[in-house]
């Protein structure tokens, strides 16, 4: 398990509800990128901690990963960097630094909220 905490929320991060997407960067994210991004932080070295079949806890809102781009652990890992689509559909086109998970549904976050990924 892998727990991360957020500490602020950008000021265009509600824009991307339509678009069911949440980017979340670490603490040392750009100026530039801060006002799309959730900035967090990490309690322990991730390592690996994103899988398919896994689940995401956003708050109290629960979901399944359904799939993992190819640099998502990485970026995670070296950058605090993820984007997150919720979207049912597993036919989606992801970028190598994104996941997708389900229900569809994007989550209420607030700051210092807790975001939970589990193997």
């Amino acid at each position: 398990m892998l727990r991360t905490v957020v500490k602020q929320i950008g000021e265009i991060v509600p824009d991307f509800k339509e678009e069911n997407l949440l980017i979340l960067f670490g603490p040392e994210a750009p100026p530039e990128l801060k006002d799309i991004s959730v900035i967090h932080e990490v309690d322990e070295n991730p390592n690996g901690a994103i899988v398919e079949g896994g689940v995401l806890e956003v708050g109290t809102q629960v979901y399944q990963i359904s799939k993992v781009g190819s640099l998502a652990n990485k970026n995670f890992e070296e950058l605090g960097h993820l984007s997150i689509y919720f979207n049912d559909d597993e036919s989606m086109e992801l970028l190598p630094g994104a996941i997708l998970v389900s229900p569809g549904v994007y989550p209420e976050i607030q700051e210092e909220d807790s975001i939970i990924f589990k193997k």
